[in-house]
């Protein structure tokens, strides 16, 4: 063998980042945020030493982007919103692709696009003008959209939205996994009568949610009973009225799973006026883990919207294309971390096995 077919085979046997990926039992996307010391990630010091170890275990090197050299009008990433002002969601993910582009010597501009209509037109024609290196495109909530034109003709990234055709890469929060690692943590506490409050009929969040929470069901072979699932609307009010509602049935949940923190706000009103402790006579999991979560009494289980590092990934996507790199996804799902607190009650036996 000569020294060339020698470093060929070399290369092949090369561990990836998707090998330490599937060791850890990650996304591919956790590993690159934890191996490139993501500021901000909110993972959890679990899940940094799963990747840590499957990275040493494999002997997975990093090979690390040089910084970027180029003229100063290459060095501009345009972030475009369709909202910004009603959830944090969408500043968290601007906030996690400018901390990423920086650390490349990129910087951001952001627009915002609110329907349609002239004012749409014009800013879209303000940034073609503009020399960018590439583009993001973001929504508040996870839908399917129909990029403008514009975001065809430059390397673009998607966030929390997709193109039903897949013609441009996009990133989503792994809201799928998210509602089965809810419900299986409280199955892991001994529940087994667990209803689901979940949010909106029609949005992905919502029918994601709905099949994790059936998936963890089947898997611990727990009927589905579609009496135990409210159809709630994310606000406080549906978690108070679905709460009271499914503690009418004779047969009552001992955990209920909230699809978003804010119904959680109602559920445990709800419980309380019935005069039932939480965790002692029934465990409650929330999802999103906005800041009022940590100090509800008791301070919510919930799982984290991981908008930060979907908008890092998104950066360091959007620069290996603008780089010519072909990465190979045109979709990558980010994990949605659980955020164990004291809402979930665990017996000495369950506790141990979780």
């Amino acid at each position: 063998m000569d020294t060339a077919e020698f470093e060929e085979g070399a290369e092949r046997l090369r561990p990836t980042m998707m090998d330490v990926a599937a060791r850890a039992g990650v996304s591919q996307a956790t590993v690159s945020l934890v191996l490139n010391g993501s500021v901000g990630a909110r993972l959890t010091d679990a899940t940094k030493l799963r990747v840590r170890e499957a990275a040493n275990a494999l002997g997975y090197k990093l090979v690390r982007r040089a910084k970027k050299k180029s003229p100063a009008s290459d060095k501009l990433i345009g972030f475009v919103a369709d909202e910004v002002a009603t959830d944090p969601w969408t500043p968290l993910i601007f906030e996690g692709a400018r901390e990423k582009a920086l650390e490349y010597g990129v910087t951001m501009t952001m627009a915002v696009l609110r329907g349609e209509g002239d004012l749409k037109s014009q800013l879209i024609d303000q940034m073609s003008k503009q020399p960018h290196l590439g583009l993001i495109y973001a929504t508040m909530l996870t839908r399917q959209v129909q990029p403008p034109q514009i975001f065809f003709e430059t390397p673009s990234v998607l966030v929390n939205c997709y193109d039903k055709r897949r013609r441009l890469p996009s990133i989503l929060p792994g809201e799928l996994l998210g509602g089965r690692t809810a419900t299986e943590h409280l199955i892991r506490a001994g529940r087994r009568r667990i209803a689901l409050i979940n949010g909106q009929h029609g949005i992905d969040a919502s029918r994601d949610r709905l099949r994790g929470y059936r998936q963890a069901l089947s898997s611990a072979d727990i009927p589905y009973d579609p009496e135990l699932v409210y159809p709630g609307n994310w606000e406080p009010s549906a978690g108070y009225e679905g709460t009271m509602q499914l503690m009418r049935q004779d047969n009552p949940p001992d955990g209920i799973f909230c699809a978003n923190d804010m119904m959680a706000l109602g559920c445990y009103d709800a419980l309380k006026e019935l005069g039932l402790r939480i965790p002692d006579d029934i465990s409650v999991v929330g999802f999103d883990d906005r800041e009022v979560a940590q100090f509800m009494r008791p301070p919510l289980t919930t799982l984290v919207l991981p908008h930060y590092e979907m908008g890092a990934v998104a950066a360091e996507l959007l620069l290996d294309i603008a780089g010519g790199l072909s990465t190979g996804h045109d979709q990558i799902k980010v994990e949605c971390p659980l955020v164990s607190r004291n809402s979930v009650a665990f017996g000495a036996n369950e506790e141990n096995a979780a």
